[in-house]
């Protein structure tokens, strides 16, 4: 009786044992589905299964109904292809690097959209980066997107200046790059920019076919790239109108990292040139975020737009259209120069695969005057 007795505590024990362990097989994560899984589902060797599902190039000998069978046990069992493997062992990671200056800059919305699209439709997989204007953060970007072996990156260096120094090792690499807003002076990275002095020109022969010959000039960061030529084609319109510009009448944004500072200081430009006495009745601004600024400025001053001063901007952000007054700006094709951006890294990245010769192109992309109820006729 004893004994019988000591048998159902040992038992009761061991069931308690085996009920605690339980939860732990639970929560484990069940196991990935494998080849060989496959292999035993379909009824056909590893070597066969391996063939089919990664679409070697001896798969085209292997008789349709076996592929139908194989493709037909993997969709029942789950089976998800490990890319990551597949790609260390073909040394190809199927991503593109994409570094933007600052996420918060309306400018980058739209050549986003396009660089995001065209890498969809090539089944490309973009690692998106900001580095919020901070030097040290692009360069640690750019350290961790190498080891992650992209096999080629867009950089949208709209603000910041990019130093080519910093992007060597992505000639020592062998990675296809383009950079959108900024023609860096080097035979191996690629680029794609609007034709800033074509809009610049286009703004202000509006403001001249209008009528306008006193007009304020709010011009781009001394440091920035966009700048210069900007103001090249005011001068070049000006020469060819025989229209002055008065030096009284111009003022320079300060350089920032921070896109929606040129609003403040838009502002306050617009209240400076207001002090300087000088009557103006239009002003063309550096950017949109700048004439946004430049009209409240003139509001707050009792100065009605356009009644009393046309204003006129340039990129065609997305709040341009929906501003009150709606802007008149040159619209950048942002989304267009994103496409073309990628597309310029895909074609390197093919043609590297393909062991042909690559090729450097500086893209430039012809802007457009947008006409809206900033601007009107000098009555």
């Amino acid at each position: 009786m004893e004994s019988s007795d000591s048998k159902p505590t040992r038992s009761s024990s061991s069931s308690k044992s085996h009920v605690k362990s339980e939860p732990s097989r639970k929560r484990s994560q069940p196991a990935a589905v494998t080849i060989r899984d496959v292999a035993e589902r379909s009824g056909f060797s590893s070597a066969t299964v391996s063939i089919v599902l990664n679409n070697a190039p001896l798969a085209r000998y292997i008789p349709d109904t076996t592929k139908e069978k194989i493709h037909r046990a993997a969709q029942h069992l789950g089976y998800r292809p490990n890319l990551f493997a597949r790609s260390l062992r073909g040394r190809r990671s199927h991503t593109v690097g994409v570094m933007v200056f600052d996420m918060t800059d309306p400018y980058c919305t739209l050549v986003l959209r396009g660089i995001e699209n065209t890498l969809f439709q090539s089944s490309y997989l973009p690692i998106l980066t900001d580095v919020h204007n901070e030097r040290s953060r692009f360069e640690r970007y750019l350290e961790m997107l190498l080891d992650r072996r992209i096999e080629g990156l867009v950089v949208l260096a709209n603000w910041l200046f990019v130093d080519i120094n910093v992007l060597a090792d992505l000639e020592k690499n062998n990675i296809p790059t383009a950079t959108v807003g900024r023609e860096l002076k080097n035979d191996k990275i690629s680029s794609v920019i609007v034709d800033n002095a074509a809009g610049a020109h286009a703004a202000l022969e509006h403001l001249h076919s209008l009528g306008h010959r006193k007009i304020a000039f709010i011009r781009g960061p001394r440091q920035l790239s966009d700048t210069e030529p900007r103001w090249r084609g005011v001068r070049t319109l000006a020469r060819e109108r025989d229209l002055e510009l008065d030096s009284r009448l111009i003022v320079d944004l300060p350089e920032s990292g921070d896109p929606f500072s040129s609003f403040e200081q838009g502002y306050k430009l617009t209240e400076e040139l207001l002090h300087r006495r000088r009557p103006f009745t239009a002003l063309m601004a550096f950017d949109d975020m700048t004439a946004f600024g430049a009209i409240r400025a003139l509001v707050k001053a009792g100065i009605h737009v356009p009644e009393h001063c046309s204003v006129v901007g340039f990129d065609d952000v997305a709040t341009a259209a929906i501003y009150s007054p709606a802007l008149t700006t040159v619209r950048q094709p942002m989304e267009a120069m994103g496409t073309a951006a990628a597309t310029l890294v895909l074609e390197a990245i093919n043609a590297g695969l393909e062991k042909k010769p690559t090729r450097t192109i500086h893209r430039q992309i012809v802007p457009e005057l947008i006409v809206r109820e900033s601007t009107r006729s000098l009555k």
